[in-house]
């Protein structure tokens, strides 16, 4: 389960959201949580992600400012 990495590193940065991966084998999801939280995830996801992964590149779109948080933890959709 490699999103297990995933939300250990989310839970530990305080950000919330969820992950999933795609039929493509991608990944896709949401983060939410402070700017510096935020960017401290992508940081990671671009740079270490989970053990078993391989990345070759990263896209983060729809980025937007919110007055609160849609989610209250992060997890993995199946």
């Amino acid at each position: 389960f490699p999103n297990q990495y995933t939300e250990q590193e989310a839970k530990k940065l305080g950000v919330v959201g969820w992950v999933k991966n795609t039929s493509q084998g991608t990944v896709t999801g949401q983060v939410q949580g402070p700017e510096e939280k935020v960017n401290a995830m992508k940081s990671w996801l671009s740079k270490v992600g989970s053990p078993s992964s391989r990345i070759d590149k990263t896209n983060f779109s729809n980025e937007k400012e919110i007055s609160k948080l849609d989610f209250s933890d992060f997890n993995t959709r199946y």
